[in-house]
């Protein structure tokens, strides 16, 4: 047994259980020390209290195949974290799991933040960070090192309400195909996923509703159609089982974000993404009266708390709301509407008379 130096550190050399094993000494910085460290061990088993904990040599790319496995059971989102993957394993293929260190996943994110922009990066160390607690899950490591690595911050991007001159302008500078799209999003607050996997079987005519089955939270709802949505549908050929779908190739439109942008542009509508047509479904809703409760069942909503950023109060909202309570309050078999300048006046005459 002795101990050695490389670099600042101090190191053990010694025989055991017939296997040589060579360790680093935490927080050695002399080698007297480092003796002391090696006259503990020695102590530690000459009394059958210590062990070397067998060190897993798992490639990250063999891991990485073994928990797409895993994700492909038990994440709906499994498809987004094998796009990440294929840029984690580009880097880190070559590597023992167990050697990855913060080090080299800052390493990481300096290469991939000249590539992508922050949220992406971001989205795939979420995939690494992860991936290790489910590593550190199974015992194939001891610790995870993203834990020890800041995300890039976000510019955080504002909700677009469009108001209905913008609505009306950004559907007549639709192409026919998205104009149905676009009705329905805006008359269900669906998100694009769950319209462009919309089935022919998911929709009644008769009861006026869709059955989403694929959802984000993998909660199943139902969606009551208005004579808007219900007229986009019906105008539909029915050639395929999805409801929008690509004429020429026979296949379901996968995604709108060309003709989406091609749409904006010509409407004259700027940094218009197209979940904020679920916004602004959501936000008209919630304006014109409807409770939260059911915004968020329509929505989808696992928390009533996410439906709450669509309640925006104005001086408008505010009026109506203690207009409302003078209803309810008042004596008088008729309710005069109450101006900020007479609430006032009420005030003080209600002081003096006391």
């Amino acid at each position: 047994m002795r101990v050695y130096k490389r670099g600042e550190s101090w190191y053990l050399d010694i025989n055991f259980e017939g296997r040589r094993i060579r360790r680093k000494i935490p927080g050695a910085r002399t080698k007297s020390e480092a003796q002391a460290a090696l006259t503990a061990i020695k102590a530690d088993q000459l009394r059958g209290e210590y062990r070397f904990k067998e060190e897993k040599r798992i490639l990250f790319e063999s891991y990485a195949k073994e928990y797409l496995d895993y994700a492909k059971v038990n994440k709906k989102s499994w498809k987004r974290d094998q796009t990440s993957l294929n840029k984690l394993i580009s880097f880190f293929k070559c590597m023992l799991l167990s050697k990855i260190s913060p080090r080299h996943i800052e390493e990481y994110k300096r290469n991939r933040i000249s590539e992508v922009k922050p949220a992406s990066v971001n989205r795939e160390l979420a995939c690494l960070k992860f991936m290790f607690s489910l590593a550190k899950k199974w015992k194939l490591v001891e610790d995870n090192p993203v834990k020890e690595v800041k995300l890039f911050q976000e510019r955080k991007i504002e909700m677009h309400i469009l108001d209905r001159e913008e609505v009306d302008r950004l559907i007549e500078s639709s192409s026919d195909h998205l104009k149905a799209i676009i009705t329905v999003a805006l008359n269900t607050a669906m998100r694009k996923g769950e319209i462009l996997n919309l089935r022919w079987n998911d929709i009644d005519f008769d009861k006026h509703y869709i059955f989403i089955k694929e959802t984000k939270s993998t909660k199943s709802r139902k969606i009551p159609m208005n004579t808007l949505t219900v007229e986009a549908l019906k105008g539909i050929r029915r050639e395929i089982e999805f409801v929008f779908y690509n004429p020429k190739t026979r296949d379901r439109i996968k995604d709108v974000k060309t003709a989406f942008k091609a749409a904006c542009r010509r409407a004259g509508i700027n940094d218009l993404r197209f979940h904020d047509l679920r916004h602004t479904a959501a936000t008209y809703m919630v304006t014109g009266g409807i409770d939260l409760v059911t915004v968020s069942e329509i929505l989808g909503h696992s928390d009533i708390k996410m439906t709450m950023r669509y309640a925006h109060p104005t001086p408008k909202n505010r009026r109506e709301a203690v207009n409302v309570l003078a209803d309810v309050f008042s004596k008088k078999d008729e309710v005069q509407k109450i101006s900020g300048t007479d609430m006032a006046h009420i005030v003080v005459q209600s002081k003096v008379a006391h």
